[in-house]
């Protein structure tokens, strides 16, 4: 896929048959320039490696990628408000980006939304979808502005309502998440029954009950996880009306998948899944729908270019070669704890002979292995030095990265 010079850059080669998965296709007339294959290394970040020395490891976002899966998810499910979930990757350039397309943004934290607020975004476009709140940073909120909270249990409705009052309040609900490679906990949502007597009371506390939320899980390669969650929201909304409580809107969070080594359904097929269910649960009187996207729009977008700091071996009777990485769990691929995100790499020995491997990270913690159950096989060729391409990292690692663990620095990363 790529070769290095005398000084170890890396050259990319357009000289590959167009069988080759990894190819990098040519240029088109229109921007952006998008891999031809899902998950394929993006064409712009080819160009930008190839022609700048960067520190390692170092993410690479190409911020015209984010905003194409931006419009083909708002093309594909055109009655929903999209609101991109900060945490995924919260540099400005992808914020300004999609603010300027006319995205909503859906913040965790204080620091999320001030940046949001300081780049300019009103606080009508901003939610506070984190459950668990502090007090004063609810109240923080409410004076800049922001509106629309999401909640879970009482003690999180008495603080909003204390804090914020007269806001818009959504309760979120848990449902089954089987399928998603990035699976959700207990840790948020609670039962319908338990939504209910929650709306109806906030509601009595002068908030506005406004509506449901839930989450299938992360990376979601299940379509019909959507389908059931959907009717669980339909019969509260009915529930809800019979107290005098009129819901108007269902936050479906996201869910929708970026390529990593498996293929991924065509966001038009989760889109249709969803419509489907909308239609078919509350007929033609639909709800304020609400998306809240981040691996999504921003996964395929970012390539890490990283570098192999060791080759070795545990024993000499067994085949598995260690291939150690300048970048682990601490900084920046915490997803691949338990080995659910299983990234695609590209190497310069791509093509040759290949051997099993056990990837690991660079740091003094033995936590630190990536893949050591999940098969990966990588060329015999590869040798300390070498520069390897992680593929559809945009989401979920620059945010991930530790501040200094074992006094590594954080990763770096760059717009183009």
């Amino acid at each position: 896929m790529f070769a290095t010079d005398m000084g170890g850059n890396v050259q990319f080669r357009r000289d590959f048959p167009e069988n080759n998965p990894h190819s990098v296709v040519a240029e088109s007339a229109k921007a952006p320039r998008l891999p031809a294959d899902q998950g394929d290394l993006p064409p712009r970040i080819a160009d930008y490696l190839a022609a700048n020395e960067l520190p390692s490891p170092c993410l690479v976002v190409d911020v015209d990628v984010v905003e194409h899966n931006y419009k083909t998810m708002t093309q594909a499910l055109p009655l929903a408000n999209v609101y991109y979930a900060v945490k995924a990757n919260p540099a400005e350039e992808i914020l300004r980006r999609l603010a300027d397309l006319g995205s909503s943004f859906d913040t965790a934290s204080p620091g999320e939304f001030d940046l949001c607020l300081d780049l300019g975004i009103a606080p009508s476009r901003i939610s506070y979808g984190n459950t668990i709140k502090k007090q004063a940073d609810i109240a923080y909120a409410y004076a800049k502005g922001i509106r629309l909270f999401a909640f879970d249990s009482e003690n999180e409705l008495l603080k909003i309502a204390q804090s914020a009052p007269g806001s818009k309040v959504y309760c979120r609900i848990l449902v089954e998440s089987g399928g998603a490679e990035w699976p959700l906990s207990r840790k948020f949502g609670c039962t319908p029954e338990m939504a209910l007597e929650l709306l109806v009371q906030a509601q009595e506390l002068g908030l506005d009950a406004h509506g449901v939320s839930f989450h299938v899980g992360s990376q979601q390669t299940n379509l019909d996880r959507w389908g059931p969650a959907i009717a669980k929201v339909a019969e509260l909304f009915e529930q809800a009306k019979a107290r005098d409580v009129n819901l108007k809107l269902i936050d479906m969070g996201g869910g929708f998948p970026s390529r990593y080594r498996t293929a991924v359904h065509t966001l038009e097929d989760y889109a249709e899944k969803i419509m489907f269910a909308m239609e078919f649960y509350f007929g033609a009187d639909l709800p304020e729908i609400i998306l809240e996207p981040g691996r999504s729009l921003v996964g395929d977008a970012g390539v890490i270019q990283a570098e192999v700091v060791l080759v070795s071996k545990k024993s000499v009777y067994e085949d598995n070669r260690w291939v150690y990485l300048d970048i682990g769990k601490f900084s920046g691929l915490a997803e691949t704890m338990d080995e659910a995100i299983k990234y695609r790499l590209l190497t310069p020995h791509d093509g040759g002979e290949t051997g099993p491997v056990v990837l690991a990270g660079p740091t003094c913690d033995s936590a630190d292995i990536m893949y050591e159950f999940t098969e990966y096989e990588l060329p015999l060729d590869l040798k300390e030095g070498d520069k390897v391409l992680i593929l559809s990292t945009g989401a979920y690692t620059t945010t991930y990265s530790a501040v200094s663990f074992n006094g590594f620095r954080p990763l770096e990363a760059v717009c183009i």
